[in-house]
This record gives C-alpha cells, structure tokens and sequence, in this order.
C-alpha cells in the first residue's frame, strides 16, 4: 500500500489466494517462510476449501541437512503475517516444480502434495 491508500497486488493475480472473502498475496507469505535461514526454496498456493472458500498452504525446500518442523515454519509465519494469513499446513518437498525459466509453478502445487484433513 502507498502512502495515498493504493493497494498494489505484486505477482500474478491468478495466484491470488481468497480466503473467507480477504485476497492474500502468495509472496508475501513466500517473504515470510524465506526470513527462515534453512528455508531455499517456498510458494504458498491455495487448496480449496469448504468454509473459506480457499485455504493456504506452502511447500518449502529446505537446506541440506535441516531438521525443521514444518509446525515451526507455520509458528513463524503466524508470527510475521498474523493467524488468518498463515499456512494451515507447509509440505516439506525434495524439490518444487519449475517451468522451463527455473519459476516455481505455484499453481501445480495443489495437484503434487496431497491435502491435510
């Protein structure tokens, strides 16, 4: 936000997660998981959800040889972002999915990890 009220949504819009009605960037909860030093790599994505519409959720790559609870990275971003904002669950993968330029396809995160009840 500027300092005349302006709202400016950084990255693409159809990344953008909805949840209960609020739109919430991905990379500011990506900003957030990155603030950890044994984070390498982090895209929040959205998962469908009955109550908000939307839900969020992140992979993350971590460095080699961490031993890092994802339930420490949601601590974190809690933290940082404030409850509504933060993961309800972080997937801690091998590697993320990237396109032919080396971007994290957000998108296909959904179809990779599998949903948390």
């Amino acid at each position: 936000m500027d300092g005349d009220g302006y709202v400016f949504v950084t990255g693409r819009l159809k990344e953008l997660i909805i949840k209960g009605g609020e739109n919430i960037a991905p990379r500011e909860i990506d900003e957030a998981l990155y603030a950890h030093p044994d984070v390498v790599e982090a895209a929040a994505f959205a998962r469908p959800c009955a109550s908000y519409g939307e839900r969020v959720e992140a992979a993350v790559r971590l460095r080699d040889g961490a031993d890092l609870h994802p339930d420490a990275l949601i601590a974190l971003c809690r933290e940082r972002l404030g409850r509504f904002k933060s993961p309800d669950a972080i997937h801690v993968l091998a590697d993320l999915p990237k396109g032919p330029s080396g971007k994290i396809q957000r998108l296909k995160l959904a179809d990779l990890v599998p949903p948390v009840s």
